[in-house]
């Protein structure tokens, strides 16, 4: 058995799909690891430290993936890379379906077994699997440095000679795992943290870290928590009475930290521009939502931008900006994933169709799309891709209105004044690789899912 990785193409992308000890593992499994040169510099894994723990070391993504029976990525695969996977080959990395129809019918016509890891069900024998918690953790962590750093003041209540600071007044929107980290983090600073979830089991995590929660606790909200841990989409009555109390308390907030998102789904628009208007000249709004559409209107893909005296923070693949601790514990969920799927004695691949991680996951098989709903998402591609096929130029035309509508909602008054993220100044053209059509590179999708 032989397992592939490459170097991340896509714009930003700093993660890689395996660590030194991952590789490791996969050798006391019987398989063979090549990697592409260079794969892991950007998460501070050297060709040597990999070649130390026994792989194979080439120099183009051809050498390594053309001949693999398993495929390992962070994102989503180009077209050309696509090109390059044999017939039959396994691909396991966060895929993105519901954004991009088109490359997974890329994936199926290829002949590819692809497992979007964005599927693996949220259950107790798959946690050590779940790409989205690992990631979103850390982009949780990450957005209320992100806001500190554009904050003019301090988070905690500083007593001097000189006088009181008092503490900042931090709310956080959308208390899944990015959110609880996001609350962790800002208390950890000195912040006084709220939080705000539509899952009543939200509440005692909440708590549990020191915020204060916030919300309207009526019948539709004891409802509003899916089997599998994930957030409903409310009722237009219960979105207007939890909009009137947000907005009671976002006009008291210095900063805002917003994560919520439906599987599948645009994100929900939770702050308001009228909301953004009511905020204290110099506070911070950080957009974790900002690739699947925005939980802010007003947030724009890789910009820092100053609306009404708020500067909102819109970075994109955020847990990239913390590529080593990312790609490691990526790798690890990847190793977990893999790891039953090979036969302890043979040493191959064997995996169990009836499994419920294996169903789920499972998107492209046999050359068909194995899934009913992204089977049933429109035909054309929601968003042009980097290195398309002679027919996709005409269907991505079709699609530029739709990537275009989240801009469209912007006000004119916003201007820029800054672009932080990692090659984010070309994230905005290049929407294709990360947008969708509602509406992000992890990342992202990595954003949480739960909230």
């Amino acid at each position: 058995m032989k397992i592939g990785i490459v170097k991340e193409r896509r714009e930003g992308e700093k993660r890689v799909a395996a660590s030194a000890d991952t590789v490791k593992k996969y050798l006391q499994l019987g398989a063979e690891v090549v990697i592409e040169s260079g794969a892991g510099v950007s998460a501070a894994v050297t060709d040597d430290a990999y070649s130390a723990a026994g792989a194979k070391i080439v120099k183009t993504a051809k050498e390594a993936i053309g001949n693999a029976d398993v495929v390992l990525k962070v994102r989503k695969p180009l077209e050309d890379e696509i090109a390059l996977l044999k017939t039959g080959a396994l691909l396991i990395s966060l895929i993105e379906p519901h954004k991009d129809k088109a490359i997974v019918e890329a994936l199926a016509k290829k002949g590819v077994r692809t497992f979007a890891l964005e599927l693996v069900p949220r259950i107790t024998r798959a946690q050590s699997m779940d790409v989205l918690s690992s990631q979103s953790n850390l982009a949780g962590y990450k957005a209320v440095l992100d806001a500190a750093a554009v904050f003019g003041r301090a988070f905690p209540m500083m007593m001097t000679a000189a006088g009181t600071v008092p503490p900042a007044r931090c709310l956080v929107m959308g208390a899944g795992v990015a959110g609880l980290q996001a609350i962790a983090t800002a208390r950890r600073l000195g912040a006084i943290v709220s939080a705000t979830d539509v899952r009543p089991a939200a509440k005692e995590q909440v708590e549990s870290l020191g915020g204060t929660f916030v919300a309207v606790e009526d019948e539709e909200f004891k409802q509003a928590e899916t089997a599998g841990g994930y957030a409903k989409e409310m009722s237009d009555a219960y979105k207007k009475k939890q909009a009137a109390l947000i907005a009671e308390t976002i006009a008291k907030q210095d900063i805002v930290i917003t994560t919520a998102l439906i599987p599948g789904r645009p994100a929900p628009v939770l702050v308001t521009e009228d909301m953004v208007k009511t905020m204290k000249p110099g506070s911070v709004i950080v957009d974790l939502a900002v690739e699947m559409g925005g939980n802010c209107p007003l947030s724009k893909p890789g910009e820092i931008v100053e609306a009404h005296g708020v500067a909102i923070v819109g970075h994109t693949n955020v847990p990239s900006r913390l590529a080593v601790d990312a790609s490691a514990l990526y790798a690890k969920n990847l190793l977990n994933f893999l790891t039953p799927l090979v036969d302890k004695e043979s040493k191959t691949l064997k995996i169990d169709e009836d499994d419920e991680i294996i169903k789920a996951s499972t998107i492209t098989k046999g050359g068909e799309i194995t899934n009913e709903q992204i089977k049933a998402l429109k035909d054309e591609p929601t968003a042009k891709q980097p290195t398309a096929t002679k027919p996709a130029p005409a269907k991505a035309e079709k699609a530029k209105p739709a990537a275009r509508k989240s801009p469209a909602k912007k006000p004119a008054a916003s201007k820029t004044v800054a672009a932080k993220s990692d090659g984010s100044k070309a994230a905005a053209p290049k929407a294709s690789e990360t947008k969708p059509d509602a509406a992000p590179g992890a990342e992202s999708s990595d954003g949480d899912a739960k909230a």
